[in-house]
């Protein structure tokens, strides 16, 4: 047999053997078990007061004083986020709103497996707006924002508040 043949007989070969290796490549990975993460262990270590005194209190004032209008007998003042780094400061402050939401549904945090947790996703939810807010740099919506996370506020103080 003339060289060229044996060429041509090995390339045919390396390329059957090619496409075995796909075959059985892609039938192992169908069959491999999804790979799963471990869970991560968490555990509660703040109050819920203390969350609320130390993120959300700050985190809401920090919202809510974002925007506001003064009428003084000078005139009308207007107040809004003017640079990047107020804009940012503000979404800080919701992104902390979001995540002490999130905060109150881990471990012995939760009081129960209704209000509580519907309370909780309000905050996050109000939170996700003032956030978007920021994002667009509307002082309009910003200060819209405001009214949902003082419902949230107020709707879970109303049934679980106890002492300051």
């Amino acid at each position: 047999m003339k060289p060229r043949h044996w060429f041509f007989l090995i390339g045919v070969l390396f390329y059957v053997v090619g496409i075995g290796f796909v075959i059985a490549g892609a039938r192992a990975s169908r069959e491999a078990p999804a790979r799963q993460t471990a869970a991560v262990e968490v555990t509660a270590v703040a109050s819920v007061k203390q969350i609320m005194k130390g993120i959300v209190g700050p985190a809401a004032n920090m919202v809510f004083n974002a925007v506001s209008t003064t009428v003084t007998s000078k005139g009308v003042e207007e107040k809004a986020p003017e640079t990047n780094e107020e804009w940012e400061a503000v979404g800080n402050s919701a992104a902390a709103l979001i995540e002490s939401g999130n905060l109150m549904l881990v471990g012995n945090r939760v009081v129960d497996k209704g209000d509580w947790v519907r309370m909780s996703q309000a905050l996050i939810e109000s939170g996700k707006v003032a956030l978007k807010a920021v994002e667009a740099k509307s002082p309009d919506q910003l200060l819209a924002s405001g009214e949902a996370i003082n419902n949230s506020c107020d709707n879970c103080h109303r049934k679980y508040q106890r002492g300051s």
